[in-house]
């Protein structure tokens, strides 16, 4: 929330240490689910030949590689946008139906990015290692992305407050902008600009620090490696689970 937008609110009588604590915990959950999906990706791209999760349109460049005479891996990679989209659609329904129920969306729905993980890391350590055209391994792959496809979703709808968690192209571009306006805006712009760093920046060093564990894990223990972040999003949905401020939609959602 940028400072006008805090000084709207505590103007319609938010207590101001009630504004920073969320502001506070905003940070935390943009900086753990980038690293998340950071993590995920890394896992994913070295253990399924080159499948993108959490960047699903990455995979249009490995679909153009394997079209051009390198196919390892390549049904995988053209079934992973449809699961993509059946996950994004499926989150958004669940989402309305939730919120039309007085019930906060993001802890269930994080419940079942939780399942879904699970399943990818489970089924994928059945899969034939190095051969993703295996029943297996192309199940566990597409588990992958659809846990990453309802992260992606919240990302745009009642946790877009976070700002973008799963591809950093956006952001990285955002925040080379901001840098160089910083030095010649004043007052109010100013502000707001040194909001937005401070929000973005810390997502791009958490997705490239996941991507680089998520990598170096799975070197040491394989699909086990994805207990890391699965533990990670367990403990945030329990937290929001207990009713704290997180667990509920920003206004207008």
């Amino acid at each position: 929330m940028n400072p006008a937008a805090a000084g709207a609110v505590a103007k319609a009588g938010v207590p101001a240490d009630a504004l920073a604590g969320q502001r506070r915990l905003d940070l935390l959950l943009g900086t753990l689910f980038a690293f998340v999906a950071g993590y995920v990706d890394a896992v994913g791209f070295v253990a399924l030949s080159g499948l993108f999760t959490a960047h699903v349109t990455g995979n249009f460049i490995m679909i153009g590689i394997g079209v051009a005479g390198h196919p390892h891996g390549l049904l995988l990679k053209l079934l992973a946008l449809p699961a993509f989209i059946v996950s994004v659609a499926a989150t958004r329904l669940a989402e309305g139906r939730l919120i039309r129920s007085g019930r906060a969306p993001v802890p269930p729905l994080l419940l079942a990015q939780c399942a879904l993980l699970a399943g990818f890391m489970l089924v994928g350590l059945r899969a034939v290692p190095n051969d993703p055209g295996t029943p297996a391994a192309l199940a566990a792959g597409l588990l992958g992305v659809a846990a990453m496809g309802v992260q992606n979703a919240l990302s745009r709808t009642v946790l877009a407050r976070l700002g973008p968690t799963t591809i950093m192209t956006g952001n990285t571009t955002q925040i080379v902008i901001d840098l160089v306006d910083l030095p010649f805006a004043e007052g109010e712009r100013r502000a707001d600009l040194r909001a937005r760093l401070a929000k973005m920046a810390p997502a791009v060093g958490a997705f490239a620090a996941g991507a680089v564990l998520g990598a170096l894990a799975h070197a040491g223990w394989s699909l086990w490696s994805l207990l890391v972040p699965l533990l990670l999003l367990v403990a945030v949905d329990l937290y929001l689970w207990r009713g704290q401020p997180g667990g509920s939609p920003p206004p207008g959602h």
